[in-house]
C-alpha cells in the first residue's frame, strides 16, 4: 500500500507540474496588440481593410486563448487537489505502518521516501496554484489595458497537444530518474545513508553439564569471595556461617543462550562508531551467556560495545587503528590471560606495518578497571582517599612469513595493574555492616575464582563496643598481591594441505610482583591440604597453554570442520582470575587440564560446536570439575 501511495504522488506531482506550465503556456495576448494596430492604422502604416482584417483575428485569438485557460485553470486546479491528496495518502500509509510495529531499517527507509514523495506533491500544487494565480493577475492586467510590451517579446499563444505531451513525458522521466538515483522510489532499495551502516548478529544455543567426579573435598570448598564482595560485608564472629562456597560435589546441567547484535558506522574520513548489545545472567565483564531459567519471564540486555575508531593507512601493507570507549580486545593473546567475550574500557593505539617477509605491530593502551564512587563512604560527611584501579598494558610483535606454507607470529606484553591489590584500613570498629573502612573500595569489584585474598579491614578489638571481638567482625577481602603480568605469546600456521589448516598456539605468562613469602602472612586461601604441608600457603604466579587446531579454521560452507585439542595450567596469582577463561572449570585461575572440542558447518551461517574441558585445582584442597558442552551457532 504505501508503494502505491509513493508511486500516485509521484505521478500526480508530475501532473501538477505539467499543468502549471499549460496554463503559464495560454496567456491571452493583452490588449497593447489592439491598441498598436489602431496605431499603424492612424498613420497610415496599414490600410484600412487590412487593419480590420487584423483586429479580427487578433479578437478571435485573444477569445479563444481565453477559453483555453479558463480550461487550464480547472485542469491545474484539479492536479494540484490530486497532489495534495496523494501527499494526505502516503504520510496515511507511513502511518500505519509504523503502527503495524516495522523494523527499524524498513521504517527508516519508507520514512524517507514517503517524506520526499509528499513534499513533490506539495511543492507541485503550490507551484500549480502560483502558476495560475500569476496567470489570471497578468490576464485581468492585460483586460484593462496594462503597459507596452518590451519589442524583444515573443508571446507563444498556442501549444500544439503533441508538444504539451512531450513534456509532460520529459518531466516524469526526469522525476524517476531523480527518485532511482537518490534511492527513494526504488523497490527494496534503502537510503543511500543507510549503505553507511554494517549490522551483525550472532546467536548461540548451548546445553552444558558440569560434572564433579567423586574424591573432591566439600570441607575444603573454594570461598566465594565475589559474593561477600558484591554484598554486604561477612561477620566472622559468625563461626555457625561458612562463607559462601562453591559447589563442588553436585552435579548440574542447564540451557544457555547467547544473543549479541551490533552495528557500526561510516563517519567518513577513517572514523567508525559502533555499539554491541548482548545477553547475560549479569553485568559480568566475561560471561554473556543467560541461562534459560526464571519461569519464563524476560531477560537483561546490556551494552556490551560502544566504541569510536579511527584508521588510516601507513603506507602499502601499514595501517593504524585507535579506540576509544568499550571494545575488543586489541591484544594478541590466548584465553589464559583474557576471556574471549571480554571487552576493555579505555583507549588503545594498535599500528602494524609489513616489510618484506615480516609484519611487526605494536599495541598500547589505558584502561581504567574501577573509579571510586564519587560520595564514598555514603554514610559518613568525612570522605575516603580514592581507591581508582587502572591497566596500562603494552605488546610488540611480528609476524613473519617463514616459507610459502609457514607463518610464525610472535609478541611479547607488559600488563601493569596499578591499585588492584587490597590495602589494610586503619584501624575501627564496625558495629553495623554499613559502617565502611576507608580501603573497602580496593576489594574487586568482579572475581571469579583462584586468586589469593586477603583481610581488608584492620578491626579494632581492643573495646567492649564488639566484646572485644567476639562479635562485630564485618569484613571484605581483596588481592593479596599485586600484578604485573608478562606475557609471551606465539602462534605458528602451516597451510600446506589447503583447504586445511594447522594452527599451533602457545601462551606463557608470569606476575613478576608476586612474593609468597609477603603473601603466605596475610592470605586467608590456597593452602595445601593435610596431604602435604597443612595450613602452607602454596599459590603460584606462572601460567602457560598449548593448543593445536586442525581443519577449516573458516567454516564457509557445509561440512567445513576443525578440531582442538589444548592443555594448560594456571596458578593461582599469574594472572587476575576475573578476567580469565570463564568455562574453563568453572572460570578463574590456580587450574590446570585439558581441553578437547570440534565444529561442523551445516550452512554458511549455522555450525555445531562440541567441548569437553577437564580441569583440577592446582593447589589447596582437592577439587575436580569436567564441562560438557554442546553448541548451535549462527550469524549474519
Amino acid at each position: 500500500m504505501l508503494r502505491s501511495a509513493l508511486c500516485a504522488a509521484l505521478l500526480a506531482s508530475a501532473a501538477a507540474t505539467t499543468a502549471a506550465q499549460d496554463a503559464a503556456s495560454v496567456t491571452p495576448p493583452p490588449s497593447v496588440t489592439l491598441e498598436l494596430i489602431e496605431r499603424l492604422a492612424a498613420s497610415g502604416f496599414l490600410k484600412p481593410e487590412d487593419a480590420a482584417s487584423m483586429r479580427a483575428r487578433a479578437e478571435q485569438e485573444t477569445r479563444a486563448a481565453v477559453a483555453e485557460l479558463a480550461a487550464a485553470r480547472v485542469s491545474a486546479e484539479e492536479a494540484a487537489r490530486l497532489a495534495l491528496e496523494a501527499a494526505q495518502q502516503v504520510r496515511a500509509q507511513l502511518a500505519l505502518l509504523e503502527g503495524a510495529g516495522s523494523s527499524a531499517p524498513q521504517l527508516a527507509g519508507a520514512r524517507l521516501q514517503a517524506e520526499q514523495a509528499a513534499q513533490r506533491a506539495e511543492l507541485a500544487a503550490t507551484r500549480t496554484r502560483a502558476s495560475l494565480a500569476a496567470v489570471a493577475r497578468y490576464a485581468e492586467a492585460g483586460d484593462a489595458g496594462a503597459g507596452p510590451i518590451a519589442d524583444d517579446t515573443v508571446r507563444v499563444t498556442y501549444v500544439p497537444e503533441v508538444v504539451k505531451e512531450q513534456l509532460r513525458e520529459e518531466i516524469r522521466q526526469q522525476v524517476m530518474a531523480q527518485a532511482y538515483e537518490e534511492k527513494w522510489a526504488a523497490p527494496r532499495a534503502y537510503p543511500d545513508w543507510l549503505s553507511r551502516f554494517k549490522f551483525s548478529a550472532d546467536v548461540r544455543g548451548r546445553y552444558e553439564g558440569i560434572y564433579y567426579p567423586t574424591g573432591n573435598d566439600i570441607q575444603g570448598s573454594p570461598a566465594n569471595f565475589n559474593s561477600v564482595n558484591t554484598g554486604s560485608p561477612f561477620d566472622l564472629s559468625n563461626v555457625a556461617t561458612y562463607l559462601p562456597l562453591y559447589n563442588v560435589d553436585q552435579d548440574r546441567q542447564r540451557m544457555r543462550l547467547r544473543v549479541r547484535l551490533g552495528v557500526a558506522g561510516d563517519l567518513g574520513d577513517g572514523f567508525t562508531a559502533g555499539l554491541r548489545l548482548a545477553t547475560g545472567d549479569s553485568n559480568s565483564p566475561v560471561s554473556p551467556n543467560q541461562s534459560l531459567t526464571g519461569q519464563f519471564s524476560k531477560y537483561s540486555i546490556w551494552l556490551d560495545r560502544g566504541f569510536l575508531r579511527y584508521e588510516r593507512g601507513l603506507g602499502e601493507g601499514g595501517t593504524l587503528a585507535m579506540f576509544v570507549g568499550r571494545f575488543d580486545n586489541p591484544f594478541f593473546a590466548t584465553d589464559l590471560i583474557w576471556d574471549d567475550d571480554l571487552g576493555l574500557d579505555g583507549g588503545a593505539i594498535k599500528a602494524s606495518k609489513r616489510f618484506g617477509r615480516f609484519s611487526p605491530f605494536v599495541t598500547a593502551g589505558i584502561f581504567p578497571i574501577y573509579n571510586t564512587d564519587l560520595n564514598f563512604a555514603s554514610n559518613r560527611p568525612d570522605k575516603f582517599a580514592s581507591t581508582d584501579k587502572w591497566l596500562y598494558g603494552a605488546q610488540l610483535g611480528t609476524s613473519v612469513q617463514i616459507a610459502k606454507d609457514f607463518k610464525f607470529t610472535l609478541a611479547g606484553a607488559l600488563y601493569q595493574f596499578g591499585g588492584v591489590e587490597g590495602r589494610l584500613s586503619t584501624p575501627y570498629t564496625p558495629l553495623t555492616s554499613s559502617d565502611a573502612g576507608d580501603t573497602d573500595a580496593t576489594r574487586p569489584s568482579f572475581a571469579q575464582k583462584g586468586n589469593t585474598y586477603m583481610p581488608l579491614r584492620l578491626i579494632d578489638n581492643s573495646t567492649a563496643l564488639n566484646n572485644y571481638g567476639a562479635n562485630s567482625q564485618y569484613q571484605y577481602f581483596g588481592l593479596a598481591t599485586p600484578f604485573r603480568e608478562v606475557a609471551v605469546t606465539a602462534k605458528l600456521d602451516y597451510d600446506h594441505f589447503q583447504p586445511f589448516q594447522l594452527s599451533l598456539m602457545g601462551e606463557y605468562v608470569r606476575n613478576t610482583e608476586f612474593d609468597a613469602a609477603a603473601i603466605g602472612g596475610k592470605a586467608v586461601n590456597n593452602f595445601v591440604d593435610s596431604k602435604h604441608v597443612a595450613e602452607t600457603f602454596y599459590g603460584g604466579d606462572t601460567g602457560w597453554m598449548v593448543a593445536l587446531k586442525f581443519g577449516q579454521l573458516a567454516l564457509q560452507k557445509r561440512w567445513d570442520w576443525n578440531m582442538t585439542v589444548g592443555y594448560r595450567r594456571l596458578e593461582s596469582d599469574a594472572v587476575i582470575d576475573g578476567f580469565a577463561d570463564s568455562d574453563f572449570g568453572g572460570g578463574g585461575t590456580n587450574l590446570k587440564g585439558y581441553t578437547l572440542g570440534a565444529n561442523v558447518a551445516l550452512s554458511p551461517r549455522v555450525w555445531f560446536g562440541l567441548r569437553w574441558l577437564s580441569a583440577e585445582q592446582v593447589s589447596g584442597s582437592t577439587f575436580k570439575n569436567d564441562t560438557l558442552q554442546f553448541d548451535l551457532n549462527g550469524k549474519f
